[in-house]
């Protein structure tokens, strides 16, 4: 895309919100060095950054949801930002399903700005208390629909129909990895007839995230996510400093991409990320699997000597939307005697 392309994108109109210590936290299985954490966030308060999301990468008290928590607390995370943020608007992410309302109330309290709340799109109509009354405590609530490609771009008007006009935008999330930018296109112009702060997550299993982010810009997004270095879960995520390269190229340096890139190279020396399968990436990108799923795939391959693309082809064949657990499961299972029939004959 050039700055000529399409006359209605103004480089001067785009927001990074950068999610390194968020969704960066897949990474490193939610371990976080506080010397690191404070460092980073004085460095980011210091660039034209003016959203930064910190804390668990599932959402705030995740480990009500059975998975390991984060080796920093709440109280400390507020106490880290609240220290190294003078400038920068600092939030988290929550679940319905696990993050209380209540301690909503308390971070705001403790200075947090903003939470973006993550319900798949064909759930939302499911938690709109949820949503209306995380609006009554924090002042800028956003919706994420997480696993948007799950849910054609045409239903989601009548899935959104009632969510509270007091949220103060809504995010397009290419969970998988796997959308283009047609796509990406496509499911922002819907969202944002209805709202006019439209957002955009972008994953980078096919390579995508930083030209899908540019293209929800294009679209009318006036805010994409990006993380320094691109770490993230799984694949990673659209690139920061990229972000705001591109966005120099198309004729405003906005955020300091210089700066960015330094930071960039900090995270990259000073983490240690868990390794990562790209076959698998890959895989879930092109058929559409998420990533947290990737090592149950793996169990049941192993257990039952079937082949990671058959077996994520049929889960996705066996879903009515997304495929979750239990169709991985009959997949499996299924291809198993499939094959055990055929080494019978």
């Amino acid at each position: 895309m050039t700055a000529t392309q399409n006359a209605t994108f103004r480089p001067s109109r785009a927001e990074i919100l950068d999610a390194t210590l968020r969704d960066g936290s897949y990474a490193v299985d939610f371990q976080l060095d506080e010397k690191f954490v404070g460092e980073l966030l004085h460095r980011l308060d210091g660039t034209p950054i003016r959203k930064v999301e910190v804390g668990h990468g599932l959402g705030y008290e995740a480990e009500r949801s059975g998975i390991r928590e984060c080796n920093i607390t709440l109280r400390r995370w507020c106490e880290l930002a609240q220290a190294e943020l003078t400038a920068t608007s600092w939030g988290m992410f929550a679940q319905p399903g696990f993050s209380r309302l209540s301690t909503l109330s308390a971070l705001c309290d403790e200075g947090m700005s903003f939470v973006r709340i993550g319900i798949e799109p064909e759930r939302v109509p499911d938690h709109l208390d949820y949503i209306e009354r995380a609006t009554e405590r924090c002042d800028e609530v956003y919706l994420n629909l997480m696993k948007t490609g799950g849910t054609p771009a045409g239903e989601l008007p009548a899935l959104l129909r009632d969510v509270p006009p007091a949220v103060a935008g809504v995010y397009v999330v290419d969970s998988y990895g796997s959308m283009l930018a047609g796509d990406v296109h496509r499911y922002v112009t819907v969202v944002k007839e209805s709202f006019p702060v439209v957002g955009f997550h972008g994953h980078d299993n096919l390579g995508m995230a930083n030209a899908n982010s540019m293209a929800a810009f294009e679209a009318g997004a006036l805010i994409v996510d990006g993380c320094l270095d691109g770490i993230g879960r799984g694949a990673g995520n659209a690139q920061t400093e990229s972000l705001a390269g591109i966005l120099c190229a198309l004729g405003e340096d906005r955020f300091d991409y210089r700066a960015l890139a330094e930071l960039a190279d900090f995270c990259r020396t000073s983490l240690d990320p868990l390794p990562e399968d790209r076959k698998m990436q890959v895989l879930g990108g092109v058929i559409g699997i998420h990533s947290e799923f990737f090592p149950l795939i793996e169990k049941l391959c192993d257990e039952l000597s079937v082949d990671p693309p058959s077996l994520m082809e049929a889960a996705v064949a066996l879903a009515p939307r997304v495929a979750g657990r239990n169709e991985i499961r009959a997949a499996a299972e299924r291809l198993a005697l499939r094959s055990a029939a055929v080494q019978g004959l």
